[in-house]
């Protein structure tokens, strides 16, 4: 059997980056659902996508949101684009920066994907205000910090 390796630094800034995007729940969530199976790709995703490429100074936060929402919206992974615009609280991206890269992806990748991305878009943000009021109801208040 392998020893484990210290964790790289790529890895490292990946988690931080991964945490701040997504926030520590649903990061938190990922690592303690991590199997021996699953472990090296959760691995792979912090180190290669949250390391190098979210963790890239040449975009911003909000860019890059932006750009991943329209990719995962033109490829239909329904589940990512739910999660990426939950994100959108944490990196910038405004509901008219998603619309507009809904829009594109109209045009780009065909009316249906963006039809059935829209439509995930707007349940996922009913949830995230149906939280927000939620919180504001109870005490939560509009600064408390939100994962859905």
């Amino acid at each position: 059997m392998a020893e484990k390796s210290l964790p790289s630094t790529r890895f490292e800034a990946g988690m931080r980056t991964r945490r701040a995007v997504l926030g520590d729940a649903h990061v938190d969530r990922a690592s303690a659902n991590a199997t021996p199976f699953d472990e090296p790709f959760q691995e792979l995703i912090t180190e290669s996508a949250w390391g190098n490429v979210w963790s890239r100074p040449e975009w911003t936060k909000r860019e890059r949101s932006i750009v991943t929402i329209a990719l995962l919206a033109a490829l239909g992974q329904d589940d990512e684009v739910a999660m990426h615009v939950r994100a959108t609280a944490n990196t910038g991206a405004t509901r008219e920066d998603i619309r507009e890269a809904l829009l594109h992806v109209a045009i780009y990748a065909g009316v249906p994907a963006a039809n059935h991305a829209f439509k995930i878009a707007k349940a996922t943000y009913a949830a995230m205000d149906a939280t927000t009021d939620k919180d504001n109801s109870t005490g939560g208040g509009p600064d408390a910090k939100h994962t859905a």
